[in-house]
């Protein structure tokens, strides 16, 4: 990436996303500072490393080196609102200012691109390619929506590796940026809605997307979606699922914590693949993830199932915060119906002899909106049902939409609606034996009290 400016303010320095960016620029000996609404442990983290965060939009708060725009390149989140009192400044006072997408696009451009999309699993399944590289010694540059907890950190660095790994984020078309050497294509079920409208243009997104491809780069495409790809000529187009496709999995043994398969290519087979996280979904993220990585022709076999066995994923997907003989406590950022569903069905496939309480934290005014009778219905899967107020993050509340809409059509008989504050106490109360809290919002802040009170 051909960078002529070596001061880098971010406005949302601190989301996962832009975070990585924050760490990249850092690496490259930029002086990078910006701006978060809020102070947390992300955010620290970036401090500790050298940027320079402020927790205000006011324009005194920008540092004076920041305030040349022939010096400084200005990046923002798409979830910035208009109203910003430093991005106005910087609009205004004619400073180059990116989207993060446009950055990551400028990234993809110089470097072989290989993008994991999807309404869900992109971030697991980019991570798990991310892994493979770096541990095969190939490297890559990865750009992470999760915090891998093999490395604790959302970016992997590598001075010579010619890959850069990419979480493809269709949120405001901003997949859009990118030039793919090979994407991945996990799942089209409709989100956003708050921005596409309608299922016909999120599908139309992904459709686009697909046609940004190089000519001398790859689709993968998990089976069985609506979605009609329009890559263009010269682009090699697979398909992959657990049981089915060009990739898929054979001989899956599941048994005394561990779960193992066979990789199944068009050209050859990887026997006893183990998974280092094992709950069934990871198998087919795992597929997703080798696929990727065998068709860049740089991969020993052996080398990616080593990197399978150590990978122990990013947190928040499935991580364990507890474990003992008579409990359990997982987290999970599933926040569309079928990530819900997928996590529910996978502790209850664990646990299939111990009661599950889930504490759900919708995530989104419209998306609660759009998709109640469906989080409903994945709610009811669990024993016990614990559902916490809607988490806002960028919206402003709509009329009429509250977790009641949920709560109403919830199968469970076993089934609570409380607020946020009142989590800790009501979990006390509960007399869990595996507790899921799940949501992509602040619940997971909750958890090391969660687990203080069971060691009591």
């Amino acid at each position: 990436m051909n960078q002529t400016k070596n001061n880098i303010y971010f406005v949302g320095a601190g989301g996962i996303g832009m975070a990585a960016l924050v760490r990249y620029f850092l690496s490259r000996g930029c002086r990078v500072a910006g701006y978060d609404r809020t102070q947390t442990a992300l955010t620290d983290a970036l401090v500790a490393e050298g940027a320079i965060i402020s927790y205000t939009d006011e324009i005194s708060e920008i540092p004076e080196d920041f305030r040349n725009p022939d010096t400084t390149l200005v990046v923002y989140t798409p979830a910035i609102p208009d109203t910003h009192k430093g991005l106005n400044f910087f609009k205004n006072g004619g400073f180059e200012i990116l989207k993060r997408a446009a950055v990551l696009g400028m990234i993809t451009r110089d470097s072989l691109g290989i993008c994991f999309a999807g309404t869900h699993g992109k971030t697991t399944t980019s991570s798990m390619g991310a892994h493979i590289l770096h541990t095969c010694a190939v490297g890559c540059n990865a750009f992470l929506g999760g915090i891998l907890r093999n490395y604790d950190s959302n970016l992997l660095l590598s001075e010579t590796s010619p890959f850069s790994v990419i979480e493809a984020d269709e949120y405001d078309r901003s997949f859009h940026q990118l030039s793919p050497y090979i994407a991945v294509i996990t799942a089209t079920d409709p989100d956003h809605l708050d921005i596409y409208g309608t299922e016909e243009a999120y599908l139309e997104s992904f459709a686009h997307f697909t046609e940004l491809i190089r000519p001398d780069g790859a689709l993968i495409i998990h089976e069985g979606l609506k979605l009609r790809p329009r890559p263009v000529a010269g682009v090699k187009v697979y398909t992959y699922s657990r049981d089915a496709g060009d990739f898929h999995a054979a001989n899956i043994r599941r048994g005394n914590g561990s779960i193992i398969f066979d990789f199944v290519a068009p050209d050859t087979t990887i026997k006893d693949v183990e998974l280092g996280v094992p709950v069934e979904i990871n198998i087919e993220n795992a597929i997703a993830a080798i696929s990727a990585c065998y068709l860049t022709g740089k991969m020993e076999p052996e080398k990616m199932k080593e990197a399978m066995a150590s990978f122990r994923g990013p947190k928040r997907r499935f991580e364990f915060w507890h474990k003992d003989e008579n409990h359990a406590i997982i987290d999970d950022y599933a926040h569309h119906p079928d990530e819900l569903k997928a996590a529910i069905s996978s502790v209850k496939a664990l646990y299939p002899d111990k009661k599950l309480t889930a504490a759900f934290q919708p995530h989104l005014f419209s998306r609660t909106r759009d998709f109640a009778p469906q989080f409903a219905e994945a709610l009811s899967l669990a024993d016990s049902v614990i559902l916490l107020d809607i988490y806002p993050a960028r919206e402003l509340p709509i009329p009429g939409v509250t977790s009641q809409i949920i709560f109403d059509e919830i199968k469970c008989e076993d089934k609570q609606m409380i607020v946020k504050e009142d989590l800790i106490e009501t979990i006390k109360n509960s007399n869990f034996e595996i507790l899921l809290t799940v949501g992509a919002g602040d619940i997971c802040n909750y958890l090391p009290e969660i687990c203080r009170l069971t060691a009591k």
